[in-house]
């Protein structure tokens, strides 16, 4: 393989880190909707805010890093459609990474709960002031609509998510080539 033809280190970290908060966000999601008791329940709450902020922020450093570090072109050999899908499937997975946590945030501040969100149970974060100072009778109406919005984009994201692992070991085990050896770190791959 072409050392040229490789992801950035930079890259390569962002894209690993976000694909660990995004597998344990997906599975805090489906945990904390089922589980009983209201400090278990609280304290996954806030830990899939806590991790849904902290993928926003990893995201923002993504989208600045790829505009100003291209991402390696495409193997030559792939056929057009191949790269399309690629392509496409990459531009909705970011923007589904930004609007989730937003749309969470958007969720948390139009709650009729209120429950303040604390990072990592540390730091508080402020719920949006427009959508917080909404009267309740507005809030009712739009809460359902927002956490309607964040759990279908959530199924999407999933949806993607399995695609996107399921293309990878495709180019890994079936087409053997070394697609996906440009985002694996150095440690992971056999001299």
């Amino acid at each position: 393989m072409n050392q040229q033809a490789e992801y950035s280190a930079t890259a390569k970290l962002l894209h690993w880190l976000i694909a660990c908060f995004v597998i344990a966000l997906l599975a805090s999601a489906f945990t904390m909707t089922r589980v009983s008791g209201f400090q278990p329940k609280f304290q996954l709450y806030q830990l899939h805010k806590s991790m849904g902020v902290t993928v926003l922020g990893l995201m923002i450093v993504r989208v600045l890093w790829r505009l100003f570090v291209k991402p390696p072109a495409l193997p030559s050999h792939m056929p057009a459609w191949e790269k399309a899908a690629a392509q496409g499937t990459h531009l909705i997975l970011y923007t589904l990474l930004i609007l989730l946590p937003l749309s969470g945030w958007e969720f948390v501040s139009v709650a009729s709960l209120n429950i303040p969100t604390l990072l990592y149970g540390y730091i508080e974060w402020p719920h949006i002031p427009t959508l917080a100072e909404l009267s309740t009778e507005t809030k009712k109406t739009i809460e359902p609509l927002v956490k309607n919005a964040h759990a279908t984009m959530g199924w999407v994201l999933l949806i993607l998510v399995i695609l996107h692992i399921a293309a990878a070991l495709r180019h890994s085990l079936i087409l053997k080539d070394g697609v996906m050896l440009r985002m694996l770190p150095r440690f992971f791959r056999a001299s």
